[in-house]
């Protein structure tokens, strides 16, 4: 069984002690979501895993054929390749034969005629066939199409920087290592999509290590919690709601042992006062102890709650409306006679496909974009807080304080009383030593955090949210879901999180593309089991009636035929299947003889169970490319 060790693991950036000796073992088939508040390290972790990073001390071990992926939060690849280049950029031989494969039929695309072309693509063929690589090619396309990429020869530079992120992650999953680090990979996501990646990885047979923000994902895929907690790790075990139960009762323990030693602190303090004459070497032993006491004393560190207790100016009743409204972007429909009433408490919810405009409609409520057609009214009481997906430009030489200070020297609270910046920046989890670091020294997270605080302060009655719980740790977000709840005002937030999008809005716009919007009164999870219910009754219904084709989803065609690569992967596709099914009653017929070796059974049923994932993939690449064959 392959293991990866880490021993006195230590890292320190400037003043901060990001990680203090840590240790720990990733075993095979380790499901890990690391946790902990912005700016404690988990991305930095992931690096040093990575190998991306050096730690200032302690040792990161593991057999000398291990192999790690890591997607970084920001990925970064050269704007001239394809996609193609792009995702088959591993070293591993079935990697490379697929590379040389993809580039070898590009060639004969272009130019069927070249005779070098065509013996470039027998030559590649051949050495497909010598690696067993064609399963590999396929999963890939399946990959790309289930994180809504499907065409594989478009350059990197034309892409948006979510579908950059999205062949980021393909890279990583087809390249099944020993062990995957993934940083936010639910990011820029939607969630078919995430709904696609829980089920990919609940059947993978490496390990890995994950840092989101999605809570229902947390639950849905892993099997270990890691918190980073004041330069200390936190190991439990189960999913994310096992770790919400063990961590309150390991802070429950310490509360209480921190109590017991201040009981006893005081005693022994009470004594030392005494001021006792002569004391003797028999004592030395309890003076030791008092001191022992004294250094030990206030160990237990929690991660308090961020607490947001700030004042909102008064809202009337006309908050926002938009009347026909229309817009239009790159030739593309956003919105069509759209029609919106936003009441002084309402929590509306935003979702949908990638690039159907949802960030597009909350910079038209935030006055940045004008409708090309159609009527914008917004209520003289309005002041609106706009979280954007990127922070505004700020002076990397600032202080923290003194940005904060730009927006006001003193915070007004619901009750009334008011309260200092740094004080707020304390509850935000500032500690005071940290309030006069420059803002270019802290992680993208802490800025994220600055960012929020600021915007409050400002004291909006209309919050549009986008992405917020892209950048924000689940502490935080916890805060903030609280702090909507009793908000006075109006929330409108774009999300793809299902638990942020359950806790905090009570209606959704779901945004399908091309201006087509549909409106569901309720929350997230309740949506999607409509749908899900709705789309088991057509699937039903075509099956019992296939002259009824009305009743079918509609399928979003970008093209009308398959391109000469597609129509060689629809040529080879049903052959590869049929291997896979032959490979899976191999899998079947071995567990039959295997008898009461239950280990062995179980590994059998994991690899049975991993190649139905794959060939139920590759069954929906099949119904995708058989749209477009006569």
């Amino acid at each position: 069984m392959k293991e990866l060790r880490i021993d006195a693991l230590t890292k320190t950036y400037g003043e901060k002690t990001l990680f203090d000796q840590l240790s720990f073992l990733i075993h095979e088939k380790d499901h890990i979501g690391l946790i902990g508040i912005n700016g404690t390290g988990k991305s930095s972790l992931l690096k040093l895993l990575a190998k991306e990073d050096t730690p200032d001390s302690g040792v990161i071990t593991g057999p000398h054929d291990y192999q790690i992926r890591y997607l970084a939060q920001d990925t970064v690849f050269d704007e001239n390749l394809t996609v193609a280049q792009a995702v088959f950029s591993g070293d591993s031989p079935i990697l490379l034969a697929v590379r040389n494969y993809e580039l070898a039929l590009q060639r004969l695309a272009d130019d069927g005629e070249d005779t070098t072309a065509q013996q470039a693509y027998t030559k590649a063929e051949e050495r497909m066939n010598r690696e067993d690589a064609w399963l590999a090619d396929t999963n890939v396309r399946t990959i790309l199409n289930q994180l809504g990429i499907p065409d594989i020869s478009q350059k990197i530079g034309e892409l948006s920087g979510g579908q950059k992120k999205r062949v980021g992650l393909a890279q990583v999953l087809i390249q099944e290592p020993d062990l995957l680090l993934l940083d936010e990979p639910t990011n820029h996501l939607d969630y078919q999509a995430i709904k696609w990646l829980e089920s990919f990885l609940n059947q993978y047979q490496g390990a890995f290590v994950l840092v989101t923000h999605d809570r229902y994902f947390l639950d849905n895929v892993t099997n270990r919690m890691f918190e980073l907690s004041f330069g200390k790790l936190y190991q439990y075990k189960g999913n994310y709601e096992n770790y919400l139960i063990e961590k309150a009762q390991r802070e429950e323990t310490e509360k209480q042992q921190e109590t017991k030693r201040k009981q006893l602190y005081k005693q022994e303090l009470s004594w030392m006062r005494a001021g006792v004459k002569a004391r003797g070497t028999k004592q030395q032993a309890r003076i030791q102890r008092f001191e022992d006491l004294k250094e030990n004393l206030h160990q237990v560190q929690t991660s308090e709650h961020v607490e947001i207790d700030i004042a909102t100016k008064r809202l009337g009743k006309k908050v926002l409306k938009l009347e026909q409204a229309t817009f239009t972007l790159d030739q593309q429909i956003i919105l069509k006679n759209f029609e919106l009433l936003v009441q002084t408490h309402d929590r509306i919810g935003i979702t949908g496909k990638n690039g159907s405009g949802k960030s597009t409609l909350l910079n038209i409520l935030a006055g940045r974009i004008e409708l090309e057609a159609g009527v914008y009214e917004i209520g003289e009481t309005v002041r609106i807080g706009y979280y954007t997906q990127q922070n505004e430009a700020i002076d990397p030489n600032k202080r923290m304080i003194q940005y904060l200070q730009e927006a006001a020297e003193q915070v007004e609270q619901t009750n009334g009383s008011t309260t200092s910046v740094a004080e707020m920046l304390e509850r935000f989890l500032f500690p005071r030593f940290m309030h006069g670091t420059t803002i270019g020294k802290l992680s993208g997270g802490e800025k994220r955090r600055l960012f929020l605080l600021k915007l409050l302060i400002l004291q909006p009655n209309v919050l549009l949210l986008d992405e917020p719980t892209n950048d924000l740790d689940i502490d935080t977000l916890t805060i903030l879901e609280d702090y909507l709840s009793q908000f006075a005002g109006a929330v409108i937030g774009v999300s793809h999180d299902r638990y942020f999008l359950d806790k905090t809005m009570e209606r959704l716009f779901i945004f399908e593309g091309n201006g087509e919007i549909e409106y569901f009164y309720g929350s997230m999870t309740d949506y999607l089991a409509k749908k899900e219910d709705t789309q088991k009754n057509l699937a039903t219904k075509k099956h019992s009636d296939s002259q009824n084709q009305t009743t079918e989803i509609a399928v979003e065609k970008v093209k009308k035929k398959l391109t000469y690569a597609e129509q060689k992967e629809w040529e080879a596709i049903e052959d590869q299947m049929e291997l896979l099914e032959v490979k899976i009653e191999e899998l079947k017929a071995e567990m039959n003889i295997s008898g009461s070796d239950f280990a062995k059974l179980q590994e059998l049923q994991q690899q049975v169970e991993a190649k139905e994932l794959k060939l139920e993939d590759m069954l929906n690449r099949w119904e995708y490319l058989s749209q477009f064959t006569s």
